[in-house]
């Protein structure tokens, strides 16, 4: 395992730092806890289809005939031709 080997070069270390290893285990113990409790829950993917039939637009009965404005806009570029 690894942790014979980061004891041993602990123990190499002179005091000051040891003290700082320590303090940086403990950083990455806070760390790993707090990120631990923060996980967010997965987001829920949206299905395709899910909605269908909930919402009709109601549509004008002359939906399907051309709009004013196009009239006026075919009308000017065969005037043009």
């Amino acid at each position: 395992m690894i942790q014979p080997i980061i004891l041993e070069k602990l123990e190499e270390l002179p005091e000051p730092l040891q003290t700082e290893v320590l303090h940086y285990i403990e950083f990455l113990i806070e760390k790993h806890a707090k990120n631990s409790t923060q996980e967010k829950p997965p987001k829920k993917r949206r299905v395709a289809g899910t909605m269908k039939g909930m919402f009709v637009l109601p549509l004008p009965d002359d939906f399907d005939e051309p709009l004013e404005d196009m009239i006026s806009c075919r009308v000017a570029s065969e005037l043009q031709q």
